[in-house]
């Protein structure tokens, strides 16, 4: 079988698409005559005879277009404003989910949010906590749980807490992240890249001063790759201890 053709027989299987740190993971390379694999999935998945680029992360095959889950079709297409933003927010709400889970935190995402699609599942199907611990008074902790997505420790204390500013205001990511200071946590914002001055300037502002120093900015484009190289790590680390 011809490395093109293990890169699409694992996404036939798998509905016709997938992410990259899920090819990373799943195409069998074992056999493959070259020393880097995963930098060949990535450059197979480019090949515009076969594949179609859904999403930073995400691809598709082209003989499978109009038959993917509704919420990959309709990021695909863009259909309606409102349904493809909130569509855009759970999907990369899932792709920190995935990183979390595979890191070996405890992931969570607020209950609004748990039916919302992630490469046609709920996000509620991926998230390794049924409920928010409480890991302190109740004020914080009703805070907390508003947070897009969050990872906790083995110790049941938050370690990374994500804000997705998809097109909403980045400054009320940060008066959330003001209420949460007192914690061991590191804050981040993910946003399209175009947001990034809009950022520094709001993380500037004199409300934000005693955090400012402990937000990060990441935007999509890393976090895709954030996700495929932690998956490519799971399989090498796999590998070796097999």
């Amino acid at each position: 079988m011809k490395q093109y053709e293990a890169v699409i027989k694992v996404m036939e299987e798998n509905g016709g698409f997938a992410t990259l740190g899920f090819l990373n993971q799943n195409v069998d390379v074992s056999k493959w005559v070259t020393k880097t694999p995963f930098a060949s999935i990535r450059r197979i998945v480019q090949d515009e005879r076969f594949f179609l680029n859904i999403k930073p992360g995400l691809w598709a095959l082209k003989s499978y277009s109009n038959k993917l889950p509704e919420d990959i079709i309709a990021l695909k297409k863009g259909k309606i404003i409102k349904e493809t933003e909130e569509l855009n927010h759970s999907y990369y709400q899932g792709l920190l989910v995935d990183i979390g889970n595979i890191k070996k935190y405890s992931t969570f995402i607020p209950n609004q949010d748990k039916n919302k699609k992630y490469l046609g599942k709920k996000l509620s199907e991926i998230i390794s906590m049924s409920s928010f611990f409480r890991f302190s008074y109740e004020e914080f902790i009703n805070r907390a749980r508003t947070v897009d997505v969050s990872w906790f420790n083995i110790r049941r204390m938050p370690s990374f807490f994500f804000e997705i500013e998809h097109k909403t205001d980045i400054q009320n990511s940060l008066l959330k992240f003001v209420d949460l200071q007192d914690f061991n946590v590191e804050f981040i914002i993910v946003a399209n890249e175009k947001r990034k001055l809009e950022f520094d300037k709001k993380v500037n502002f004199t409300a934000f001063e005693s955090i400012k120093d402990r937000v990060k900015f990441l935007n999509y484009e890393k976090l895709s790759y954030w996700h495929s190289k932690s998956f490519e790590i799971y399989s090498i680390e796999n590998y070796l201890n097999a």
